[in-house]
């Protein structure tokens, strides 16, 4: 510790914001450059996900226009498929990715698609995890987190955090099935053409991807640094 602070806290917190930070403006430049490229088919974002979710049988899946900047989500709650401003009257490439890429999660609720699945079933525990798990392992260590209380305290904060942790794994191949679906479904049905149309949909999605890779990585490297700091890796739990 100096003074007050943990120089490896520090150096993990700034590494991963620096990447985070990278990530997010690869994503904003390369859907910038796709929404330069128009598809030949002339279908707005919202047109592709109605035709994706059609062409899977989906009546129930409900397409909205949502508000912020690529905010675009699936709700498998309300079976509700929002859709951001320039994505929904988008008639270009990134507009098409993104679309299809929430309609492609769309598909997988109604599939039944185990990673999904396993998703939303720790999304509760994952959410009290994030917030309260290193509050917990700090309050553990001020008890005393080599024994007694205080230990039992710190480990119950590092199995906290961890429901988050792999919160954020199982997000990625979720992430990566959807895009997949969503390239796929794009040329099979015609809307986006081979060649610069779909190389600007991948690069769009590949990019959009790369965030959850980091977020997990982020989060595996904040949950090793809590466990060592609880004194399950070894590291000091009392400094």
């Amino acid at each position: 510790m100096m003074f007050g602070f943990d120089p490896l806290y520090i150096l993990i917190l700034v590494v991963t914001m620096a990447v985070s930070g990278l990530v997010s403006f690869m994503v904003k430049s390369r859907f910038k450059a796709g929404q330069e490229v128009r598809i030949a088919s002339g279908l707005t974002g919202q047109q592709v996900a109605a035709a994706l979710i059609r062409e899977a049988g989906l009546a129930d899946v409900q397409i909205v226009e949502h508000d912020g900047f690529l905010s675009d989500h699936y709700n498998p709650l309300t079976k509700t498929l929002a859709l951001s401003h320039d994505v929904y009257h988008g008639k270009n490439a990134s507009a098409a990715g993104v679309a299809a890429h929430e309609a492609g999660h769309a598909i997988q609720h109604a599939e039944n698609y185990f990673p999904m699945w396993v998703r939303s079933a720790i999304v509760p525990v994952a959410n009290i995890g994030s917030s309260i798990g290193p509050l917990l392992v700090i309050v553990g260590i001020v008890l005393g987190a080599a024994s007694g209380w205080g230990h039992m305290i710190a480990v119950l904060g590092v199995y906290l955090f961890g429901a988050a942790t792999v919160f954020t794994v199982v997000t990625v191949p979720v992430e990566f099935d959807a895009s997949s679906r969503a390239k796929d479904q794009l040329i099979r049905l015609r809307i986006t053409q081979p060649g610069e149309e779909q190389d600007a949909v991948a690069s769009v999605l590949t990019a959009a991807g790369l965030t959850y890779v980091a977020a997990a990585v982020s989060s595996i490297a904040m949950l090793l640094y809590w466990a060592m700091r609880a004194g399950l890796l070894g590291g000091k739990s009392d400094d």
